[in-house]
């Protein structure tokens, strides 16, 4: 940071711009940081990867590929700073990225939020297998400093009937709410949030255990991500620990989807909701 803020000086005068090509071996270093994290009209990044290469042919791609050590791998190819053994989720994104596809109606749906103001709100939306057992993220929404009204307005379009599954800090007032606590804000705003906030089965809200659920799952090919939801694959290539804990910063998707998937068994179906909300029938008594 101390040789690229001397660097950046030294354009003051003529207002000239700096420009940096490296790669990231160095992790999320402060400089990384400012780039990708703190975000400013000012300043850009273009991630280049191997495959951007034109001058390569596919077998000199594998050849170079090959020749570099696996912690290096995706900092050489593809640009993604090192993270080492803190890396949370370490699996290639080739294992679970796929390309966008349509899913049959009767494959059942949820969606997961995390609350937030100054870091963003998050929310993702996934589609269950049950069949094969794998769950697809196919939607993502993230923004900050936007009211519950703003984000109720993009996700109804997802579907009424969509459940909801939401962290427990949603239990909470808000001084933008005039004391409504969050969950309720966003009942009233049309979504159709689940009665409890995200639980595992037995009741548990342990992160780790959401994350091992998560890697697990990815390892068994049993997780898929859509390739072109770019804000899900800038944190999940970011997602890591420092001093052991996870680093609380940029890891919105993360936290929504994993608070979707704790809640998966309340995952449901635009008839299942329908059947549910329908008036029944009685021979004698007609609509009730």
């Amino acid at each position: 940071m101390e040789i690229y803020t001397e660097g950046l000086t030294r354009t003051n005068v003529g207002a000239s711009p700096v420009w940096m090509t490296f790669t990231p071996l160095l992790g999320v270093s402060s400089v990384v940081k400012r780039f990708l994290h703190e975000k400013s009209d000012d300043r850009f990044k273009t991630v280049m990867t191997i495959d951007d290469v034109e001058h390569y042919s596919d077998s000199e791609k594998q050849t170079i590929i090959s020749s570099y050590p696996a912690h290096e791998l995706e900092a050489r190819t593809k640009g993604i700073p090192v993270l080492g053994s803190g890396r949370i989720f370490p699996v290639e994104e080739s294992k679970i990225a796929i390309e966008h596809r349509e899913f049959p109606p009767h494959w059942p749906r949820i969606g997961g939020m995390d609350f937030g103001w100054d870091h963003p709100y998050a929310a993702v939306e996934l589609v269950w297998d049950r069949d094969a057992d794998v769950v697809y993220v196919s939607k993502t929404h993230r923004l900050r400093e936007a009211s519950p009204v703003i984000h109720a307005a993009a996700l109804r379009a997802w579907g009424k009937e969509l459940p909801w599954a939401w962290p427990r800090d949603g239990r909470r007032e808000t001084l933008e709410g005039a004391g409504v606590a969050l969950a309720e804000q966003y009942r009233e705003q049309g979504l159709n949030l689940c009665f409890e906030h995200a639980q595992f089965f037995d009741g548990s809200v342990s992160v780790e255990a959401g994350l091992m659920e998560m890697l697990t799952r990815m390892q068994t090919g049993r997780f898929k991500v859509f390739n072109h939801l770019n804000d899900w694959w800038e944190e999940f290539r970011l997602y890591h620990r420092k001093d052991g804990k996870v680093f609380k910063e940029g890891d919105d998707l993360m936290s929504a989807t994993r608070y979707a998937l704790m809640s998966l068994r309340h995952a449901s179906t635009k008839a299942a909701y329908d059947s549910f909300r329908r008036p029944i029938q009685y021979a004698d008594r007609g609509w009730m």
